[in-house]
């Protein structure tokens, strides 16, 4: 049995383990991918301050994100194609975020349906929506998601024209894959990946096939999809939405203090600070870098979090440092499914919240929420390098 230490272990067994499409999917960027790799670069460049004789007993990682209790300041971000990683992988994430005590959210673009999460997960999620032209789509998911129960609505921000990814245009990404030659070679390759895909049903985009207008098969639905990203998403639109959703409302994607803002005046019960994993606008800063100021710039009207560049339990720890309520973590969970299934995604949160305690103790610390700057060392020009 393999060991895991580390989130890089279950990322080396996913890639094993995975179609080379759907591994590439998850481990790329838009572009040159220079934002792709800042985001986690730029957490290495931060140091923790090591305290001693201190009391170290009776540490907890538990604190609350938007009023919800959590085991760890981490919930599992919404991630497209995720049961294309591994047979109903929405599902099996759902579950084991519900057992270890974080939250989930499902992508609009899952594999699995709204539905079937709710069927099969034994706590509420939370739900990411993206923005269509099509109204009559938008506010018939928003209703569907109500009915399943989800406790928060996570509106992305960041996706109203899609950023090119070259891997997924060179390896023709497609769900289900399109049986070419290189990828009945790769797929053959990944005999567990196989056998249970074979034993799905759940092979296409639950959310959207025979839910929108003239979309009933492969072919119909990613003309759709190439065609109905909202580029006259504005803030108008936000409040509409956020009306008739009702509840817990997020909104992900701020990378900027300016935006930040007018999203706190909003009435967001937290904001996301994400440049959405390196995958949109290549060449933005990093989100660690940006969270400062952009914590500075909402003060306590809001909860912010961070996401983009999370593997590890340092990285939750830095980002709390700098001011994060909680953060989210995708490649790191998405690794674990694709290594392991749902005990993969256990895994990952398991290093993670390991990695969280110890280092927190050794920084003197016994509460997450006690987490500060007076933790952290940042080299000169961290915080203020760009104008």
């Amino acid at each position: 049995m393999t060991v895991i230490t580390c989130i890089d272990d279950l990322k080396q067994l996913h890639r094993k383990r995975t179609p080379k499409m759907f591994y590439d999917y998850c481990e790329s960027g838009s572009y040159t991918e220079q934002t792709f790799r800042e985001n986690v670069s730029d957490f290495s460049q931060i140091r923790l301050r090591q305290k001693v004789a201190v009391d170290m007993a009776g540490r907890s990682t538990a604190t609350t994100m938007a009023g919800q209790e959590v085991a760890l300041p981490v919930a599992l971000a919404p991630v497209g194609l995720l049961g294309m990683q591994r047979a109903d992988g929405e599902i099996k994430a759902a579950r084991a975020a519900a057992k270890f005590g974080v939250p989930f959210t499902l992508s609009t673009m899952s594999i699995c349906s709204i539905e079937d999460v709710a069927a099969h997960s034994p706590d509420p999620f939370w739900f990411q929506l993206y923005v269509m032209r099509d109204e009559d789509f938008v506010d018939a998911i928003i209703e569907r998601a109500k009915r399943a129960k989800c406790s928060a609505l996570v509106l992305t921000l960041d996706l109203q024209i899609l950023g090119q990814r070259h891997k997924d245009l060179k390896n023709g990404l497609s769900a289900p894959p399109k049986l070419t030659l290189p990828n009945l070679v790769n797929m053959a390759l990944k005999t567990r990946w196989g056998l249970e895909m074979l034993g799905t049903k759940r092979r296409f985009f639950g959310n959207i096939v025979g839910h929108a207008k003239g979309v009933k098969d492969a072919s119909s639905l990613f003309s759709w999809t190439a065609e109905q990203f909202d580029p006259c998403l504005d803030w108008s639109k936000i409040a509409r939405i956020r009306d008739q959703w009702g509840g817990k409302f997020i909104l992900k994607g701020v990378l900027d203090a300016e935006d930040a803002r007018v999203a706190a005046d909003f009435g967001a019960d937290a904001i996301i600070v994400s440049n959405h994993g390196g995958r949109q606008l290549d060449g933005a800063l990093s989100a660690i870098r940006m969270l400062p100021e952009i914590v500075q710039a909402v003060g306590d009207k809001t909860e912010v979090w961070l996401d983009s560049g999370i593997r590890s339990g340092q990285d939750i720890l830095k980002a709390l440092a700098l001011g994060a309520k909680g953060t989210m973590a995708g490649r790191a969970y998405v690794y674990g499914l694709g290594a392991m299934g749902e005990a993969g995604v256990t895994r990952a949160l398991e290093v993670m919240q390991k990695e969280l305690d110890i280092s927190m103790a050794l920084c003197g610390e016994k509460r997450v929420q006690d987490l500060g700057r007076d933790n952290l060392l940042l080299p000169k020009g961290f915080l203020n390098n760009y104008s």
